[in-house]
């Protein structure tokens, strides 16, 4: 290629430029690239990646294929965290903890987690996305985001179905949710996605029957508008939830084989909790 090429020295259009010009019979992919002694994710070396970026940042190369600026390695880091483990009660917990009694391995448990996810218990992020998406256009085409929420919220009601992101089984405030919004604007990475989320979360606050019906903003709208911001495609949201999750499944179909008898009834209702009092995190983090 000549030097003056417009491609010429930028990596990402020479290997779209080889991609195009790859035979007939093969195909290309933009994501790991191995060689002897050599790994290459999204370009950068494995090796070097170790030690120097976290789980969370390489998570978001991967997916995204640019390494996150330190503010948005810290919040895509609190979104996975935010979805660590959901207690004893979930669905999928109760599907891994149930395969762990059959003597099946940690792969089989995780795996029963994973199917157990579904539209209302870990999807609806990506339906959240879509949600905001819809009404981020409704804004584009000249409605002010007041309006495009109330648009929203209204459409939603009247079909008897809370707007995606709201409402909690357990929590009339969610705390994951509150934390993730204030760390988005306290690392000046809120943008539209936020601002019409928390439109949504008045026109809801201003209803008659809040009382009788809270419908506060959960963890998974939280995640849809901070990840909406950031770039991501809805596509991925559930994807981020079954990351974020794993290691959950994993605990508990470990703690099953461990602590409990085999071919035992788990009911999450006879469930207690018998680990640490609540503490803090010791000094520096933050």
């Amino acid at each position: 290629m000549p030097e003056d090429h417009p491609d010429a020295g930028h990596p990402a259009k020479e290997r779209r430029k080889q991609a195009r010009t790859a035979s007939s019979d093969q195909w290309a992919t933009a994501i790991t690239e191995i060689h002897p002694n050599r790994i290459l994710i999204r370009g950068y070396a494995v090796d070097e990646l170790m030690g120097r970026l976290s789980f969370a940042e390489s998570i978001y190369l991967l997916l995204c294929g640019e390494l996150p600026t330190p503010s948005i390695g810290r919040l895509f880091g609190a979104v996975l965290v935010s979805s660590l483990d959901h207690g004893a009660t979930p669905p999928s917990t109760i599907a891994a903890r149930n395969v762990a009694t059959t003597g099946a391995s940690l792969r089989d448990c995780v795996c029963a987690g994973v199917v157990g996810f579904g539209q209302y218990h870990g999807g609806d992020i990506e339906t959240c996305m879509r949600f905001l998406a819809e009404g981020l256009t409704n804004v584009r085409a000249g409605a002010s985001y007041p309006e495009a929420a109330r648009n929203l919220v209204n459409h939603c009601l009247s079909l008897n179905h809370p707007p995606s992101g709201f409402g909690h089984r357990v929590h009339s405030r969610d705390p994951r949710a509150t934390r993730l919004l204030e760390l988005a604007h306290d690392l000046e990475l809120d943008g539209e996605h936020v601002r019409l989320i928390r439109e949504i979360e008045r026109v809801l606050e201003a209803r008659p029957d809040r009382e009788a019906r809270p419908l506060p903003l959960n963890i998974d709208g939280a995640i849809a508008a901070v990840c909406g911001d950031l770039g991501f495609d809805p596509e991925l949201g559930n994807a981020l939830f079954i990351i974020a999750r794993t290691p959950g499944l994993i605990a508990h179909a470990h703690e099953e084989r461990q602590r409990q008898r085999p071919m035992r009834e788990v009911n999450s209702k006879d469930s207690v909790y018998d680990g640490p009092p609540e503490r803090r995190l010791p000094e520096p983090r933050t």
